[in-house]
């Protein structure tokens, strides 16, 4: 008797443990073991190739990218361009007074005191 209901007992286990439920979820057990695992290696390389790494993204990134870019660089360089002479001529407009000749002396004494 105490056979038969430890036969029973243990075929209930195994009958549970064979159910799709139970299958299922040792699977995602596992699977999930194993992208714990695969993720912590990504992390590791990572930490000991930061820089190789972030220039292989950045890459990536910038092919992925590539045909906006090509379409927008141009303009965007010319704004740059354009916006860099406009800076330049601001600076540049006080500057187109001729200099006095009091000026080119003091600069000479300055030069002449350094040597």
């Amino acid at each position: 008797m105490i056979q038969r209901a430890e036969l029973r007992r243990k075929l209930g286990i195994a009958g549970d443990a064979l159910k799709p439920s139970a299958l299922l979820g040792r699977g995602k057990y596992r699977v999930g073991e194993k992208i714990d695992d695969a993720a912590h290696a990504v992390r590791q390389e990572f930490r000991n190739n930061r820089l190789p790494i972030a220039l292989a993204a950045a890459a990536g990134v910038a092919w992925l990218f590539r045909e906006p870019i090509k379409e927008h660089v141009p303009k965007i360089g010319l704004k740059i361009r354009e916006l860099a002479t406009s800076v330049a001529d601001r600076f540049h407009s006080g500057d187109d007074e001729p200099a006095d000749e009091d000026d080119i002396e003091i600069v000479e004494e300055d030069d002449e005191a350094a040597e």
